[in-house]
């Protein structure tokens, strides 16, 4: 919902960075943040919610980063972009499982459940729409693939998976209330795509 309202100042801290590193792999920074994400899984799952906060912010830099770095230095590859959403999605999913694996409880898997399926169901709602889009030249978007605006995207998540983390005693409440928002996200894609596409 914010995203496009914020790329600029991203952009202006990203690329000033991206500018003194023109011999470093954007796939290689790609990589880091994985493993940076995954890193943050491990404590997050292990209860030191700090360290998972502290490595989460840093993978979701790396992940700018990345890109930043490829249209800095014209290194720009669907390789690339693919890998870069891929791994996006990994750690998309298996924070919230940590998450809950660091206190397991049968209302916290309910609510893992519901916001697990709603991810589904929006990746579904723009993925193949983005390929659509693509095949007509109907968009053209600095990263790699093309979706429709929504309640929720990128800088929604980042802020929802801060407060996973700052505060896990309402984990429940906060998984049903994202699943619910990316939910309605997934209908605005719909609706969209309806009136565009007929």
């Amino acid at each position: 919902m914010v995203d496009r309202y914020l790329r600029p100042s991203k952009d202006l801290v990203l690329d000033s960075l991206s500018k003194r590193l023109p011999n470093v792999s954007p796939t290689a920074i790609t990589l880091t943040a994985f493993a940076v994400g995954v890193a943050a899984c491990v404590f997050t799952w292990q209860g030191q919610y700090g360290w998972g906060l502290g490595l989460w912010l840093f993978n979701r830099t790396l992940d700018g980063l990345d890109g930043s770095i490829a249209r800095q230095h014209t290194k720009q590859s669907d390789l690339g972009g693919y890998l870069d959403i891929l791994l996006d999605f990994v750690i998309y999913a298996l924070l919230p499982v940590a998450l809950v694996l660091a206190e397991p409880s049968q209302s916290k898997f309910v609510a893992l459940a519901w916001l697990l399926a709603s991810f589904y169901v929006n990746a579904g709602s723009w993925m193949y729409l983005a390929a659509i889009l693509e095949k007509r030249h109907a968009a053209r978007e600095l990263t790699s693939v093309t979706m429709p605006r929504g309640l929720i995207e990128g800088a929604e998540t980042i802020l929802f998976y801060c407060l996973f983390l700052l505060f896990p005693q309402q984990l429940e409440l906060l998984f049903v209330f994202m699943a619910f928002l990316v939910t309605i996200t997934a209908i605005q894609r719909v609706v969209w795509a309806v009136r565009q596409l007929d």
